[in-house]
């Protein structure tokens, strides 16, 4: 009984049905992505992120350094560990420069450190979308009481004030894996936004005729969750998902950057960036580097974002 999944923007495009004869949705979801120049700069663009966090430990390899191999040689240690030579040290032997003060590489860090922001930023995102579209979903399609109550967990998660509290979780937790426990604490207080989103999607389609067809024909209402209503809400989630990774970026960046986040020798752009004003004046290249890169990420997800979104769920982009 499941209707087709395929996205509004889909259903509405000027290319006309002539044109979407025999072209599954999502293939016109991808032309019309393609189409667009600051989508597609940012689907290149996080591609070539994802790779290059996927690739760390290789690519640095082809640069010749590790990301903790300290090179005292490319420092001066008679004017405060100053990167010797031009632009923070870049040149053949370290191709971004050198941190001051130890000579590690910078284009190794840089890798590891995005390795790290994203990893923590995937896992953090995979976890709100999972608990919040099953809230959502559940809230919408059963209401009443059930409704009530999530909705109220929602609206007192939203009114916590998160960055305080992840700032006290993180200051306290000394022996536990940093990675682990950021992603749990930033996962923690993002999932009530979709989980409103999908609740509205599914208060929207448990009326519709397929889904009372689902009931009269027995249906379980596990069934009808999972192959009914779940599958008209994916676009809606998909583009609030690609909208949230920046966020989580951002997240993992400020905490670093606050000396809560992961701890050295573990790279981080946000930490990088934080032990870099100490060295501002002297070396600022150490600065730009990874707010470059920190800066590239977010817009190249956010650019994304906004293009799947608008293609996804225009009705829901338009409000």
């Amino acid at each position: 009984m499941s209707t087709s999944t395929e996205p509004a923007a889909v259903e509405n495009t000027a290319a006309g049905p002539a044109k979407a004869t025999g072209r599954g949705p999502w293939r016109l979801v991808w032309d019309q992505l393609w189409a667009k120049g600051s989508a597609r700069f940012g689907l290149i663009t996080v591609a070539l992120l994802i790779l290059a966090a996927a690739l760390a430990d290789p690519l640095s390899a082809l640069g010749g350094w590790t990301p903790e191999e300290f090179d005292k040689r490319a420092v001066d240690p008679y004017i405060g560990g100053t990167p010797i030579g031009d632009f923070g040290g870049i040149g053949a032997r370290h191709w971004l420069g050198v941190e001051p003060g130890s000579g590690r590489d910078l284009f190794a860090r840089v890798l590891h450190g995005g390795q790290v922001s994203l990893l923590i930023a995937f896992i953090a995102t995979a976890l709100v979308v999972v608990v919040g579209t099953l809230a959502g979903i559940v809230a919408g399609y059963f209401g009443g009481r059930v409704d009530a109550a999530l909705s109220r967990l929602m609206d007192l998660t939203m009114s916590f004030p998160s960055l305080i509290f992840m700032i006290a979780m993180m200051s306290v937790a000394k022996d536990v894996n940093r990675i682990l426990l950021m992603t749990l604490v930033i996962g923690l207080f993002g999932w009530p936004g979709i989980a409103r989103v999908v609740r509205g999607q599914t208060l929207s389609l448990k009326h519709r005729e397929y889904v009372e067809a689902a009931k009269v024909g027995g249906a379980r209402s596990w069934r009808i969750l999972t192959r009914e209503i779940l599958p008209n809400v994916s676009g809606p989630i998909i583009a609030y998902t690609t909208l949230l990774i920046p966020g989580m970026i951002a997240t993992e960046a400020a905490l670093s950057y606050l000396g809560v986040g992961v701890r050295p020798p573990t790279a981080s752009w946000g930490q990088m960036i934080a032990e870099s004003i100490l060295h501002y004046e002297t070396d600022p290249t150490y600065f730009l580097i990874p707010t470059v890169f920190l800066f590239i990420a977010v817009l190249a997800f956010t650019l994304l974002g906004d293009a799947l979104r608008d293609i996804l769920d225009p009705r829901g982009g338009r409000s």
